[in-house]
């Protein structure tokens, strides 16, 4: 990279605020007030991002008569909930590849239980008159290296043969740069309908306000301290107040969980995004873009990319930052070389919106867990159910998870309850130094990778044999 380029593209970041756009939003709803005192419940919701959002909701919709209480530590859809991409995939397995790999007897029915949580989102925010910018304008995985369009059209080919590839089309050179326009697009894999776009602060507080029209008690500002049995129920201690329930469940996800057997399968793993400015008509046409699909590039170290409705680019992914000990603080969200870094590779993408400025940059904290995917289960004899480990991938996903804890929590055998994906766990990562250690050369190997031709060392094989992994 050139002095001069380096000079140029950070110049585009000299006015980017440090703060998600999604909740620098002047129509961010006032948190509510903090619990003081003592509560009782029928079923506690632990954490006000989309897991707890979803669990309450959905809970009330199954039994208008239960009483529901939501506990968030800071304010609804403050963490990953407000500052992700807004891909909304009906995938519930981080991408079909990681599905077919792990859960192969069982890929059909995950696929047909994601595609039909993917139309209960949509009719969740129909009905509820959630106004989240959701629009259904799928997803296209592009590739930037010759060895990339090559893999993706062999497994276009192997989805097919499998059935699977139902509203997926591969495009090649021409047909991918028809729809967005990049001199490094070189091939595509267009998801017509398994993808939606929105805005997910918006998402975040229109649940909350269904919640509360719903009879809801949502209490901001109110983390949950302590985890104990009470009774037949649960006591969930807060700095000022108590809630006694009898079952909670938990959706803290990248936060340590109040099931301390849980936190070994979950690191944090930070991500980063900018946002530009709102594009010209002009910039916009030098583009195309005109159906508005998120997209994705190929790599190991992977960019995200769409349109906002107010037609700025956001920019995200590549780095992928675990913090030695796994520590969770506030300043690991902001991180100017990987905001640099995002940005000569957004002009390197798109080389005609030379000049175009970046309003925002940030960055937060994503549960990761070895297999990508969400994982569930029950502690305290069934009292209270968990899902955790989405992996960057829990827009669609925590309305699924949702549903599972509360089948659990309710004792009850399900078709979700069933599969071999929510009956098993992942392996839990080692502790420190081991785990440190182990995700720095699996980060060098998959960069290593990117850069020659896609060959995965042996490091990486033995990884893939475990079925064991590093991503965000």
């Amino acid at each position: 990279m050139a002095p001069g380029a380096m000079s140029r593209w950070t110049t585009s970041l000299s006015e980017a605020r440090p703060v998600s756009y999604w909740l620098d939003d002047p129509g961010r709803p006032a948190p509510e007030p903090a619990l003081t005192g003592p509560v009782t419940c029928d079923l506690l919701v632990v954490g006000g991002g989309y897991s707890g959002l979803w669990t309450a909701l959905i809970a009330k919709e199954r039994d208008p008569s239960r009483d529901v209480v939501l506990v968030e530590g800071r304010e609804v859809g403050w963490a990953a909930s407000g500052r992700n991409g807004g891909f909304c995939a009906a995938s519930l397995t981080h991408g079909l590849a990681n599905g077919l790999a792990r859960w192969p007897g069982e890929i059909h029915t995950l696929e047909r239980l994601g595609a039909r949580n993917l139309d209960a989102i949509e009719a969740t925010a129909a009905r509820h008159s959630i106004d989240c910018d959701f629009e259904r304008t799928g997803e296209i995985d592009v590739a930037t290296e010759p060895y990339q369009a090559e893999e993706l059209r062999s497994w276009y080919e192997e989805i097919a043969a499998r059935g699977l590839a139902d509203g997926i089309e591969f495009l090649d050179a021409h047909a991918v740069r028809e729809q967005v326009d990049s001199p490094t697009f070189l091939a595509g894999l267009h998801d017509r309908r398994g993808v939606a776009m929105l805005n997910p602060a918006r998402l975040a507080w229109g649940l909350k306000r269904a919640c509360l029209a719903l009879g809801v008690r949502v209490y901001e500002h109110t983390p949950a301290l302590t985890l104990k049995r009470y009774g037949a129920g649960m006591a969930v201690r807060t700095p000022y107040g108590a809630v006694r329930a009898r079952r909670v469940a938990l959706g803290t996800n990248v936060f340590p969980s109040l099931v301390r057997r849980v936190r070994p399968y979950t690191v944090p793993v930070y991500d980063y995004a900018l946002m530009t400015e709102p594009l010209t008509d002009a910039q916009l046409a030098s583009v195309g873009w005109k159906n508005r699909q998120g997209l994705g590039d190929s790599a190991n170290q992977f960019h995200y990319f769409r349109l906002s409705a107010d037609n700025r680019i956001l920019w995200g992914g590549y780095d992928a930052v675990y913090p030695y000990g796994g520590r969770v603080r506030a300043e690991y969200d902001d991180r100017p070389e990987t905001y640099a870094r995002l940005a000569g590779h957004f002009f390197t993408c798109f080389p005609q919106l030379e000049g175009v400025r970046f309003t925002h940059a940030w960055g937060g904290a994503i549960d990761t867990c070895s297999r990508f995917s969400a994982f569930f289960g029950t502690a305290h004899a069934g009292r209270v159910a968990y899902a955790a480990g989405y992996t960057g991938l829990g827009v669609g996903a925590t309305r699924f998870g949702a549903e599972v804890m509360l089948d659990l929590l309710a004792g009850e055998r399900t078709e979700r309850t069933e599969l071999e994906m929510v009956r098993s766990k992942p392996l839990p990562f080692p502790p420190e130094p081991f785990a440190w250690t182990g995700i720095a050369l699996t980060k060098w190997a998959l960069a290593r990778a990117d850069a020659h031709q896609g060959r995965r060392n042996l490091w990486l094989r033995t990884m893939d044999r475990l079925g064991l992994g590093f991503d965000s």
